[in-house]
């Protein structure tokens, strides 16, 4: 599989919004509950810094995405944030990794110069795992920092890496 990653266009928004609901719905890494549409994914996605689109080359099936915006403002607007999704039924095949370097390259063009995840839940082993693997800093633990699906509260840990 050919893995590329353009930026978010509008046509891109049903299969995006499909893998993004996925993780929503899943309920055990992103903080939202609510699912988008067609009309808020493109208002969500288009809203970020930069929205990357990881795709299959030969079929342009969107395999993964990625939002990358300001984690703050002010004296702390050089400091990002991103979240990443991969379509469940092809995960464990480096999309994911190629999505957080894509990211890096991408964040560092637009002048930022810290990436942060401010919520990597402690279940969440394959991110846990590609942090490290591409030199990441483990911040602490927040106990109970992230609500999961079934009601229950699990530890999150932040992270971050210099760009």
């Amino acid at each position: 599989m050919n893995i590329a990653i353009k930026s978010y266009q509008i046509e891109d928004v049903q299969q995006a919004i499909s893998i993004w609901n996925e993780v929503v719905e899943d309920g055990v890494a992103f903080p939202q509950t609510e699912l988008l549409t067609p009309e808020t994914g493109h208002e969500f996605f288009s809203q970020q810094s930069y929205t990357g689109i990881a795709y299959e080359e030969g079929s342009n099936q969107i395999v993964g995405l990625y939002i990358l915006h300001p984690n703050n403002v002010g004296r702390c607007g050089h400091i990002c944030n991103a979240s990443y999704a991969v379509k469940s039924s092809i995960r464990g095949q480096h999309i994911g990794e190629k999505l957080v370097n894509h990211c890096k390259a991408e964040a560092k063009n637009l002048g930022f110069q810290i990436l942060q995840f401010n919520a990597v839940v402690k279940t969440n082993l394959p991110a846990l795992h590609l942090y490290q693997k591409l030199g990441f800093t483990q911040l602490g633990t927040i106990p109970k920092g992230f609500r999961m699906k079934d009601g229950s509260y699990e530890d999150i840990i932040p992270h971050y890496c210099m760009l």
